[in-house]
């Protein structure tokens, strides 16, 4: 099953932000996978926008993500911000986005920014984003639902936001899609135990921070079910160098907060080692089921970010460079992994930029009906 919805595609340029993120990603998987004809076979179909997602699941009309659901995550603080409530007002959101997007250059400069080419305000981004959580919730409930011999799948064309932090947002992530929709699910008493496989060229920092002060009673305003903390275990493979391992991020960032923090499984990936990352990847599934203790997940989510490629068009991903056999092989391996533990699986697209992003995450789904 795809989730894709034309509706909550973000055309960055549209608010004067110039990052080599094509709005095309998204609807050329979708058009790819159409003209190959795997869009009628088991299991890709049905394609779904979030509406239709809402009426399958039964969902009556109204925002499912709310402002306790970011809570439950984030800084209340932070939150409050976001929301245009607190002591800045409205300039506490623009705020927040500049920092995100590294608009402002340290000596005060617009960077990557064109606000005068904008045609939207700044401020109406947190809207999408937080359509594009609703998303993610939505992909998480779609693959517990379905039913039949294979656990559930779905594939979801957009969200990944997973360098938010507890109290700010960072790498263009203003908010942890991926953890509020797995704090939402318990909650909900939808799932006990999550993991999160991270798949992103970025070390997965902001989920590493996340899950690891929601361990620590009272730990970074203590807004967390510890209980509940201990059943997500997090895996992300990533470049060994670069950001936000880079000396000058690390140098910028308190001690015991990300990116210092370590997830459950960390797999660093030296530059000029990519013939190593699969086998690599297949030791860390092992070690993340072993540091589970060996009890099954009642969901798995996969941050599936397309920005290891050899053709990803962002600076900062460029010390990993794999193939497009190998980012399929990648995937194949995760897919198949789940599948054979019988582990239901909610796929979050990520990162991915330039014009050429959308070939890993398209080919790999295009081997699904084979797998």
């Amino acid at each position: 099953m795809i989730l894709y919805d034309p509706d909550l595609i973000q055309a960055y340029t549209d608010y004067g932000i110039m990052l080599p993120i094509s709005p095309a990603r998204a609807p050329r998987i979708i058009d790819f996978l159409t003209q190959t004809g795997v869009l009628d076979t088991h299991p890709l179909k049905p394609v779904l926008d979030c509406p239709g997602a809402r009426r399958l699941l039964g969902e009556s009309p109204g925002p499912l993500i709310n402002r306790a659901d970011l809570e439950r995550v984030h800084q209340k603080e932070f939150v409050a911000a976001l929301y245009q409530e607190g002591p800045e007002g409205s300039q506490g959101l623009v705020k927040a986005l500049l920092k995100t997007y590294e608009l402002i250059d340290s000596q005060g400069r617009p960077h990557r920014y064109e606000p005068d080419r904008a045609v939207k305000p700044l401020a109406a981004l947190f809207h999408l984003t937080l359509a594009q959580v609703e998303g993610t919730y939505l992909a998480c409930r779609l693959a517990l639902k379905q039913e039949g011999p294979t656990p559930g799948f779905c594939y979801y064309l957009g969200g990944g936001m997973h360098h938010a932090r507890y109290d700010h947002g960072a790498g263009f992530c203003l908010i942890h899609d991926m953890m509020i929709a797995a704090r939402k699910l318990q909650a909900e008493n939808q799932v006990q135990r999550i993991w999160i496989i991270d798949l992103d060229a970025h070390k997965g920092c902001g989920t590493a921070e996340l899950v690891h002060f929601s361990r620590i009673p009272g730990a970074l305003g203590g807004n967390q079910d510890a209980a509940k903390a201990l059943e997500i275990s997090t895996l992300s493979i990533h470049m060994a160098q670069g950001w936000p391992l880079d000396e000058e991020t690390l140098h910028a960032a308190p001690l015991g907060r990300a990116p210092w923090i370590k997830g459950d499984v960390e797999i660093d990936i030296e530059a000029g080692a990519e013939d190593t990352y699969v086998p690599e990847l297949q030791k860390g599934l092992e070690l993340l089921e072993k540091r589970s203790q060996n009890l099954q997940p009642d969901l798995a989510i996969v941050v599936d970010g397309s920005d290891p490629y050899e053709h990803d068009e962002l600076p900062s991903s460029s010390l990993l460079r794999l193939s497009l056999d190998c980012c399929i092989e990648r995937d194949r391996l995760v897919y198949q992994y789940l599948r054979e533990r019988g582990i239901p699986s909610a796929w979050i697209m990520a990162g991915g930029y330039g014009e050429r992003a959308w070939e890993p995450n398209g080919y790999f789904l295009r081997t699904l009906p084979d797998a």
